[in-house]
């Protein structure tokens, strides 16, 4: 199909805007790398009317997709897994046009994964093992067993992505395939969860336990993001100030749950300030000092 689709590209890459153009193609039955169509093709742009524009095209009963891609939106993509497929694209695709080495560079700087980079990860999917732990937990307390177990499989993601990451990688669509390399430790939970024998509650309390332990002995290195925007300035933080803030915009829907588990942690401190009303205080958030 890449044959057919070579007048496209090849146009695409005679435009100025274009910065990189990869092919993707399906190598198994179902692919979730490539949402099941047989070749995607992605075009990395600097500037477009729209971010992200795709068009699919269909040839002998073969499926292909074309993705054009502003650059501030891929790096947005690879910087909060937004997309993740996008990180798959770049290291597994065929570069068929690379303007001064763009993509190389690209690869080269996925590669070295930049500490800055990390650590947003590692708190956004810190973020989300947070709240998707307490849900977990309320669940089970409720007696709402069938429904805890399932979100105790997406608690287990949320910390299979976190160690992941933790060791220097970007987290692929098959998670668990990486983890099985990287991280063993958490992948024998996974597989104790879903082999155990004991009946569904008693697995999930069980498991509340164990990943509790994870996510206590994380608590400060997968937070650092927050911590180290916390301490840009010396007094405390209002909701409102922490939540807008364009450094947390990729955990913001998060942010209430981070900032409880920390406070109970002793991580932060809340400031109460008056207000008004009778015994009815501001709540602001701080760094607590050791």
């Amino acid at each position: 199909m890449e044959n057919i689709l070579r007048p496209i590209y090849q146009e695409r890459a005679s435009m100025p805007n274009t910065l990189g153009i990869i092919l993707v193609e399906k190598t198994r039955p179902v692919s979730p790398t490539t949402d099941n169509f047989d070749m995607i093709l992605l075009v990395i742009v600097k500037h477009s009317e729209e971010p992200w524009f795709t068009k699919h095209y269909s040839y002998e009963g073969k499926i292909a997709a074309m993705h054009i891609v502003e650059e501030t939106l891929l790096h947005y993509w690879i910087d909060t897994s937004t997309y993740r497929r996008a990180v798959e694209w770049i290291f597994e695709g065929k570069v068929v046009f690379d303007r001064n080495e763009y993509i190389e560079k690209l690869k080269i700087e996925l590669a070295s994964f930049p500490y800055e980079k990390r650590k947003l990860k590692m708190t956004i999917e810190f973020a989300k093992l947070i709240r998707s732990y307490a849900e977990t937990k309320d669940l089970h307390d409720s007696g709402q067993y069938l429904d805890a177990y399932t979100r105790m499989v997406r608690c287990l993601h949320y910390l299979a992505r976190l160690s992941i990451i933790e060791k220097g990688h970007h987290p692929e669509v098959t998670v668990w395939n990486q983890v099985r390399r990287i991280d063993s430790e958490v992948y024998k939970l996974c597989e104790e969860f879903i082999q155990s024998k004991e009946e569904t509650d008693q697995r999930v309390q069980l498991m509340l336990l164990a990943v509790n332990v994870a996510i206590n002995a994380r608590s400060h290195s997968a937070a650092e993001h927050l911590l180290r925007v916390m301490r840009i300035k010396d007094g405390a933080w209002t909701f409102g100030e922490l939540k807008n803030r364009p450094e947390v915009e990729a955990y913001a829907a998060d942010l209430s749950a981070l900032l409880n588990y920390l406070e109970e942690k002793e991580i932060i401190e809340a400031v109460l300030t008056e207000t008004k009303g009778k015994a009815l205080y501001h709540r602001e958030y701080r760094i607590k000092e050791l």
